[in-house]
């Protein structure tokens, strides 16, 4: 295991650039088994859960070719489909929780799929009732195989239809998308989430071929064809780093400009930060925060207390507010965080409070932070990181606090963000990755 060991109070200056998004690189790599035909995918972030991605459609006999650096073609030609009910396969599905995506191309294609549990990060539990529900709408069955702890699923061609989704799941969509699109007939995906990840993996399925509609609403449609081809595509920056970096630069920051973040693709992210009082400016492409030696909390008109909460897309992304709840610990003013989709994602804050934080967890949902106005620095601390999310929230509070911390398991935030501790050294920072 391995940990971070950070000196906090230093102030980071410069320029930094996002990598690829997570999010949408699991969805279109999966995507790559929808045809026989290469498929070249740029801009892809090297970190654990997409590298991890990778070696698991290597073994089930995608080739795949680095071209350069964030640079792959995947070929799906000649698949190992004995491997893919083997234990094996489902055992490394389980520790992987991107590895979900993977069964809507393979029902689409080869009419079966063996379904494990995936893993990921701690934050509550995460069902995969709508990945099912919506394959079973198109014609799938699927039944429980006693003793092994999976769920085999299977369908001749599948047929278009339509549905309402029980939920805006974005992995759910996107499965059901991938199924659909070599469906029989027309399919109509009511409530799908519509994230630009979404957007990106519809678009590039419409590169290979596909008849997708209804891009960036709730309502898709989708004209089965009889196959797909090959493409290119590349990937939008990582929308979830870039938050990340604005409260960075909130906190820490002396002077910090976020080069090419497809500033129409944030959606509320930046004004998110701004109700805590973050000073952002755009500048054609990039972000600028400027220094900030203080900032204060709005409240709604009416006077009362700012409440932020996540919602599905064009809502605020659940994955931000570890870090706006972080950035608010230094606010002036006092703000309630609602985490409406994930039971157990705000637990992180005890080891915030016990770096001197001012934050009542009212329950597994609901955190109110008072803040310290930088009247008071934070301790620092030796803490774990639960998820990919709160691992980042804590760096960035060990980045601020006074003296050095210690982070165990950092892993998890490797899953999400590429070299993470160099690019920031290079702006002023100190961290360092050592062996536990």
């Amino acid at each position: 295991m391995q940990s971070f060991i950070i000196e906090g109070g230093h102030q980071l200056q410069g320029t930094i650039a996002p990598q690829g998004a997570k999010n949408e690189a699991l969805e279109v790599i999966c995507a790559t088994l929808l045809t026989d035909d290469p498929v070249r995918i740029t801009n892809i972030p090297d970190i654990l859960d997409v590298n991890n991605l990778i070696l698991l459609l290597k073994d089930i006999g995608v080739k795949v070719t680095k071209n350069g650096p964030s640079d792959y073609t995947f070929q799906a030609d000649n698949l190992h489909l004995d491997y893919l009910e083997s234990d094996e396969f489902v055992k490394k599905c389980s520790s992987l929780r991107g590895s979900v995506l993977l069964f809507g191309p393979l029902l689409a294609r080869y009419h079966r799929a063996v379904v494990a549990k995936p893993g990921g990060d701690k934050i509550g539990r995460r069902r995969l009732d709508t990945h099912f529900l919506g394959f079973n709408r198109l014609g799938a069955d699927f039944q429980r195989i006693e003793g092994r702890e999976v769920f085999e699923i299977k369908a001749g061609r599948l047929k278009g239809c339509h549905m309402l989704l029980d939920e805006a799941s974005v992995t759910g969509t996107a499965n059901i998308i991938m199924a659909a699109v070599l469906a029989e007939g027309t399919t109509t995906i009511y409530n799908a989430a519509c994230e630009p990840y979404i957007q990106q993996l519809c678009r590039m399925l419409n590169g290979m071929g596909a008849q997708i509609s209804g891009i960036a609403s709730n309502l898709i449609t989708i004209e089965g064809v009889e196959s797909l081809h090959g493409t290119t595509h590349t990937l939008l920056p990582d929308m979830i780093e870039i938050g990340s970096f604005i409260g960075m630069a909130a906190m820490v920051g002396n002077g910090i400009r976020i080069k090419d973040v497809s500033v129409d693709n944030l959606g509320i992210i930046p004004e998110a930060f701004r109700r805590l009082g973050v000073s952002i400016q755009v500048d054609n492409d990039d972000i600028v925060i400027p220094r900030h030696d203080t900032y204060e909390i709005d409240s709604f008109i009416d006077g009362t207390i700012m409440t932020i909460a996540d919602a599905p897309w064009p809502g605020l992304t659940p994955d931000l507010l570890s870090v706006l709840l972080v950035v608010a610990t230094q606010a002036r003013g006092s703000v309630l965080f609602h985490q409406k989709m994930f039971e157990s994602r705000l637990f992180f804050v005890d080891k915030l409070i016990d770096m001197g934080a001012q934050i009542i967890l009212c329950d597994p949902h609901r955190a109110v932070v008072v803040g310290h106005d930088h009247h008071k620095q934070l301790r620092a601390g030796r803490m774990t990181s639960p998820d990919i999310r709160a691992g980042i929230a804590l760096l960035i509070a060990a980045m601020s606090a006074n003296g050095t911390s210690r982070i165990d398991n950092i892993a998890q935030i490797d899953r999400g963000y590429e070299n993470i501790e160099n690019r920031l050294n290079q702006l002023g920072a100190s961290i360092i990755r050592v062996q536990s």
